[in-house]
C-alpha cells in the first residue's frame, strides 16, 4: 500500500475568518508527520512477532501515524487504511468494560494495578493478595476477560464487540485465521489460565475465558480507528466523532492511571520518564497515547523491540511528546495549548 497523507476530517471548529489560519496549522502539522513517517520508515531495527502465524505474515514495512483530536479533527500519514488486529491493545477497553460491569472496588479485588517490571506474558502471580498484578500483562487480561457479565459466550462476544464498536465508530469484527492461531498456539496463556484457576484467581469454565480474550486480541482495526478509540479516553469516553458515549466517564481515571503505570510492560518505567502520557502497545505493532482532554496519537509499525513494543512507535511517540511537551509533568508549554496551535498562524510544527 503507498503511504498517504490525509488532511483533518472535520474542521467545523473553526470560524470562517480564522480558515485560512486553521488550514496552514493543519498542513504544517501534517508536514511535521509526514517528516516523521519519512524519518523513520528506513528504519530497519526490530522483528515482525511470530510466536503467532498470522502474525509472522505482516509487512515490516507497514507503517502509519494518526492523531485525532478531542474536537474530531482527524491526521493521517502513511498505511493509516492497513488492517491489522488488537492484540494486547484491547486490554485498556476491556479492563474499562469490566470496570463498568463490576465497579472499581469489586475489579480491585480480583486484579491488581501493581507494575510487574516483567514481560507481558511473564508467568508471575500475586500467591499474597491472590491476583494477577494489573489488567495489561497477558494472566491479568485473561482474568479481566473473564469477569465479562454474559449469559454465555455468544452475549459476551456481542457485548464485548459492541464496546469496540461505541470507541471506534463503526462495526469491527475478530478476524478469524488470527483467532484460531492464537487458539490453537497459546499454550502459555493456557497455561496461567490454569496457575490462577489453582490459586482461586479466576472462576471455571477456563476455556470460555480464553476463547474470549483470544477473540479481543483478535478484532481487526487500522491505525484510524486506533486513534479515534484513544482519542475518546482523552474525551472523557466520549467518541470525538459520533458522540457516543463509550465508556462511563467516572472509569477513565481507572484505565489512564493502569496505562501510565503498566501499559508498556517492562518498558513502562523509561516510558513514564522520557516520554510521559498513558500508553498502551501490542503485539501487532500498534501503540496508543493518550494526552487527556487534548488528543491521542496512534502508531502502527510491526517490527518489535526486545520488549515486545513497536521499535517505530516508540521512536515516533519519543519525538511528538519532547517536540510538543506532552510530559504530563513538563511545566514548561504544555500540552493545553495544543488544540489551539493548530489553528494559529506561525506555530512551530
Amino acid at each position: 500500500m503507498t503511504s498517504q497523507d490525509v488532511y483533518p476530517t472535520d474542521m467545523q471548529s473553526s470560524q470562517p475568518d480564522s480558515a485560512p489560519a486553521a488550514e496552514a496549522a493543519a498542513s504544517a502539522f501534517v508536514a511535521y508527520l509526514r517528516h516523521l513517517h519519512q524519518t523513520y520508515l528506513p528504519l530497519r531495527e526490530g522483528r515482525v512477532a511470530n510466536y503467532i502465524p498470522e502474525l509472522a505474515k505482516m509487512n515490516s514495512d507497514w507503517f502509519s501515524i494518526c492523531v485525532a483530536t478531542v474536537d474530531g479533527q482527524v491526521y493521517e500519514v502513511g498505511d493509516s487504511s492497513q488492517t491489522f488486529t488488537l492484540q494486547s491493545i484491547s486490554k485498556v477497553f476491556v479492563h474499562g468494560l469490566a470496570l463498568e460491569d463490576h465497579g472499581r472496588d469489586y475489579l480491585l479485588t480480583r486484579v491488581g494495578v501493581e507494575p510487574t517490571g516483567e514481560a507481558f506474558n511473564a508467568i508471575i502471580l500475586d500467591e499474597r493478595s491472590k491476583r494477577p498484578y494489573n489488567p495489561m500483562v497477558n494472566a491479568g487480561a485473561i482474568a479481566t476477560t473473564s469477569l465479562i457479565k454474559g449469559s454465555g459466550p455468544t452475549e459476551r462476544l456481542n457485548r464485548m464487540l459492541s464496546m469496540f464498536r461505541r470507541y471506534i465508530g463503526h462495526d469491527i469484527f475478530v478476524d478469524m485465521p488470527t483467532f484460531l492461531s492464537e487458539r490453537v498456539t497459546g499454550h502459555r496463556n493456557r497455561g496461567m489460565a490454569h496457575l490462577m484457576l489453582n490459586f482461586g484467581m479466576i472462576d471455571p469454565p477456563l476455556d470460555e475465558a480464553l476463547d474470549l480474550y483470544f477473540q479481543q486480541c483478535s478484532v481487526l482495526v487500522n491505525c484510524r480507528d486506533l486513534a479515534i478509540m484513544a482519542a475518546t479516553l482523552a474525551n472523557h469516553g466520549i467518541n470525538p466523532l459520533t458522540g457516543e458515549q463509550a465508556v462511563n466517564p467516572c472509569y477513565i481515571r481507572d484505565m489512564l492511571s493502569v496505562m501510565y503505570t503498566c501499559g508498556m510492560y517492562n518498558f513502562a518505567g523509561e516510558w513514564a520518564y522520557t516520554v510521559g502520557i498513558p500508553a498502551k502497545s501490542g503485539v501487532c505493532g500498534g501503540i496508543i497515547a493518550v494526552v487527556p482532554h487534548q488528543f491521542a496519537i496512534a502508531v502502527f509499525s510491526p517490527p518489535l523491540d526486545e520488549r515486545g513494543n513497536s521499535v517505530r512507535g516508540v521512536k515516533v511517540c519519543e519525538e511528538i511528546s519532547q517536540h510538543y511537551d506532552l510530559h504530563l509533568f513538563d511545566s514548561s508549554m504544555g500540552c493545553q495549548t495544543f488544540l489551539q496551535r493548530l489553528t494559529q498562524p506561525g506555530e512551530r510544527f
